[in-house]
């Protein structure tokens, strides 16, 4: 079943924010909300994070019905893909060395607003190369 489109580029919207807040006060608490929601996101699907609860139950009803859908696995994809960055971010920024939390940390900032702002979802762009490649390699 297709989701809205909205959804996945509100939780972009939101996770940007936050990484932006964890760089700028190098919050590993921060940084682990984030990771959880990353990982809600990729086990369960985007719905399943609190990004996509809140799209779901505070703005959804407020906007008009949706008008472009999208399949879920490229957002879940990406979900799974910013767990790695911010798990690393994490890491880095609890166990050293420090640069590697503001790298990782910055990355998934970069992807997510890109997302964000211009519909561009980097992770979603990862997974149809990885199917492309995977079924041509059949």
């Amino acid at each position: 079943m297709d989701i809205d489109a909205r959804g996945p580029r509100f939780g972009a919207a939101v996770t940007a924010v936050v990484l932006a807040v964890v760089l700028i006060t190098r919050s590993p608490w921060l940084l682990a909300w984030q990771t959880l929601a990353f990982a809600l996101g990729a086990a369960g699907g985007v719905g399943r994070s609190p990004y996509g609860w809140a799209f779901r139950t505070a703005v959804r009803p407020r906007l008009g019905p949706p008008r472009e859908f999208e399949a879920p696995q490229p957002p879940r994809f990406a979900q799974a893909v910013g767990l790695v960055f911010a798990g690393s971010g994490l890491a880095g920024f609890t166990l050293g060395p420090e640069w590697l939390g503001y790298a990782a940390t910055a990355a998934a900032l970069a992807a997510a607003f890109l997302n964000a702002v211009f519909g561009f979802c980097l992770g979603c762009e990862m997974y149809l190369l990885v199917r492309r490649v995977t079924v041509r390699a059949e």
